[in-house]
């Protein structure tokens, strides 16, 4: 063989290790310590919008078998762990489904929760919110999916002001975070009492009548109680957010978002 056939069998060998060793290192990178993730629905707003990016801290609730892609990850149960608080945000795996969502931790297990006329109640005593002004968006598709917002105000036309009421929501632990409002006695503002068994969370979005969540079973969209051993990892941080289709369009960056701490 010629020194320059050696040498170039020898190049390609060297470029598939490196190759290989950065697929390595990303994949233990992300098992073990911070998961990217883009939001693509508005279940979240105002906290977090379509087209935020952020990495999910991963050490935050230890370790499943959901903490490695596709499940892989040979654990029972959590090892490492430490129990969410009332408020954080968290990327959780749905319970049936597979997929993975975001979601606000507002029952912990053994609390009761209920909505009474779209007010979140914890063990009997009522939530109390603030108002805070109006959400507003342009009434326009977002993201991806080019889905379009629901409103307050509809009927909207395409490009007008599309708007919510906003209230501050302040959890028994003293944790403030806004939360929205579209409709009045809508179809997750009434229900009965949920029990939190153990080893179980309760999660809601922050766009109240626009979130599938623990109000109802994953059967019918929801997501039911969620085991403790499908917690991905704790929403810290928004590292840059895109209002247009892709996040490549860096021109649609949005730039009172870059490095947002999410509360």
């Amino acid at each position: 063989m010629a020194k320059s056939e050696a040498r170039k069998d020898g190049g390609i060998w060297e470029t598939v290790k490196t190759i290989f060793w950065a697929l390595v290192i990303a994949g233990v990178f992300r098992t073990l310590f911070f998961q990217p993730f883009w939001i693509p629905s508005g279940s979240m707003k105002d906290t977090l919008l379509i087209g935020d990016f952020l990495f999910v801290n991963k050490m935050a609730y230890g370790y499943s078998r959901v903490s490695c892609p596709f499940a892989i990850c040979p654990i029972s149960g959590r090892i490492l762990g430490s129990e969410p608080e009332r408020g954080d945000v968290v990327v959780f795996r749905h319970p049936t489904r597979g997929d993975d969502f975001i979601k606000r931790v507002i029952g912990l297990p053994g609390d009761r929760i209920q909505m009474r006329n779209g007010v979140l109640w914890i063990n009997g005593q009522e939530v109390p919110q603030q108002p805070a002004g109006t959400f507003t968006e342009p009434y326009a598709p977002q993201g991806p999916q080019q889905s379009l917002p629901k409103c307050r105000n509809e009927p909207v036309p395409e490009g007008a002001a599309c708007e919510k009421d906003r209230h501050t929501e302040t959890l028994p632990n003293g944790r403030t975070h806004d939360v929205l409002n579209i409709f009045d006695n809508g179809p997750g503002d009434n229900t009965a009492e949920f029990t939190v068994p153990e080893g179980n969370y309760f999660f809601l979005g922050d766009n109240r009548d626009n979130s599938g969540d623990s109000r109802w079973p994953a059967a019918v969209g929801g997501v039911g109680m969620v085991p403790a051993e499908y917690l991905i990892g704790r929403a810290d941080r928004i590292m840059f957010s895109s209002a247009g289709k892709s996040l490549l369009y860096f021109w649609t960056w949005r730039a009172d978002r870059f490095l947002k701490a999410v509360d």
